[in-house]
């Protein structure tokens, strides 16, 4: 009984680290949604989870130290369907991006941290580290095609991936027209009627 006691009473201090923990995060990271990185401050922060500052300098040292874990919440790795061919897998995969681009969260954020990358290099970290997350799924959908000979394989798959996020992101950060079911279908018909003409 004793020896449970103690269990309890260890594990407590433990629980209460990681909610207030979860708490900052959650509270940076909705910042982040609302203001971008400028308006991410310790202060900010403090006011919103209800965390003193000495508790979340405790475990984050500086706020880009803070922002770098939060903004690891904003995390966009989509998964690389399988459908046997390179239309079905782009049709799944670009779908999906097209529909979460308007809206999500990490859709948000991604124009502050490309930002602040250019003059941050922990932040430069982190956003190839989401870009490349995002474009794992790609990459394995166009190996996958280059394996089948729906591509060559001479192909580069970062340009071909550029002829696929190029167009979507133009469309969501910078022309601001409709990310649609047209729209799609023609960034897909030009990679595959581009990847047939060069077999």
């Amino acid at each position: 009984m004793v020896t449970k006691k103690r269990r309890l009473v260890a594990s407590e201090p433990d629980g209460r680290v990681r909610r207030s923990k979860e708490a900052v995060l959650s509270a940076a990271y909705r910042l982040l949604t609302e203001t971008g990185l400028g308006g991410v401050s310790v202060d900010a922060v403090s006011r919103k989870s209800g965390v003193a500052k000495t508790t979340i300098y405790r475990h984050w040292p500086t706020r880009s130290a803070l922002l770098l874990q939060a903004c690891s919440k904003a995390g966009a790795k989509p998964q690389a369907p399988d459908t046997g061919t390179l239309r079905g897998d782009l049709t799944l995969l670009l779908g999906h991006i097209a529909t979460q681009l308007p809206d999500a969260r990490w859709a948000t954020v991604l124009p502050s941290i490309i930002d602040a990358a250019e003059r941050d290099p922990e932040l430069a970290r982190l956003q190839a580290r989401l870009h490349g997350e995002m474009r794992g799924a790609f990459r394995t959908i166009i190996e996958r095609a280059q394996q089948r000979g729906e591509l060559s394989r001479r192909s580069d798959p970062a340009h071909v991936i550029a002829r696929v996020m190029g167009p979507l992101f133009y469309r969501r950060w910078f022309s601001r027209e409709p990310l649609d079911d047209d729209f799609v279908k023609s960034v897909i018909e030009n990679v595959v009627g581009h990847t047939k003409q060069h077999r």
